[in-house]
């Protein structure tokens, strides 16, 4: 006994059967692929460096998301002396599958040497 199905006929009221839309800029058909995790943390860095106009200290978090990936930047915005006065920014950003940034926003500013009360 053969565990194979026979082939369906396409059924132009099922949903399963309309052509997908791989959602690719370059129209390339195919599964879309979200970037590696890495690619994505570089990508969320070069991109919030362009619009901010500082690099980003590190990347605290980094998420899978649906569409893409969500990351937590964080960023010197003041530095001051001694360094532990230093003003630091967290930055959620958001990047769809192909690692463009979609959104960012602020989410925090704490100085150097403040523990994070959220641990």
């Amino acid at each position: 006994m053969s565990s194979e199905r026979p082939a369906r006929e396409p059924d132009p009221d099922d949903p399963r059967d309309e052509p997908r839309d791989s959602g690719r800029r370059d129209g390339s058909e195919g599964p879309r692929r979200r970037m590696s995790a890495p690619k994505a943390m570089r990508s969320a860095a070069d991109q919030l460096t362009e619009l901010l106009g500082r690099a980003p200290e590190s990347i605290s978090a980094l998420r899978p998301t649906e569409d893409g990936w969500e990351a937590e930047v964080e960023v010197l915005e003041l530095e001051r002396i001694p360094e532990t006065t230093s003003v630091l920014a967290s930055y959620r950003v958001t990047l769809d599958a192909d690692g463009e940034l979609m959104a960012y926003e602020r989410v925090r500013r704490y100085t150097r040497a403040q523990i994070d009360p959220r641990m």
